[in-house]
């Protein structure tokens, strides 16, 4: 029997669902949140995006509303699903202010920075 790829497996131990495609997300941009060596900020987080939490990640100097072709970034709106820094997810969670959380879509290596408990108390289906 092979054993299952960590790479592939998300917060509830199942294969990880993608997060999005329009937009198209994801450190390697392949619309899942996938993770590995090189992506330092573990995008690893999917959520859907809110007003405030735009607002809010804009504030801290990480603006993801602005489109920015030469990076082939479209901009995000409030219900765009997006892999998110599961630090920038914990602090706005922290804030009070975190996007709700698709379960299927984070990938497990999320609770390396953000507790389960807090990912699951944010969940979406």
């Amino acid at each position: 029997m092979i054993a299952p790829n960590p790479q592939t497996k998300n917060v509830l131990g199942t294969e990880l669902q993608p997060c999005s495609t329009d937009p198209m997300t994801g450190f390697f941009r392949d619309g899942c949140c996938k993770t590995g060596p090189n992506d330092t900020g573990s995008h690893t987080v999917c959520a859907v995006m809110t007003a405030e939490f735009l607002e809010f990640t804009r504030a801290q100097g990480n603006d993801l509303s602005t489109p920015r072709p030469e990076y082939r970034f479209p901009g995000l709106k409030p219900g765009d699903r997006w892999c998110l820094c599961a630090a920038r997810w914990r602090e706005a969670d922290e804030a009070g202010i975190a996007p709700p959380v698709v379960l299927e879509a984070t990938h497990a290596k999320a609770v390396d920075i953000v507790p389960l408990a807090s990912l699951e108390a944010a969940a979406i289906s």
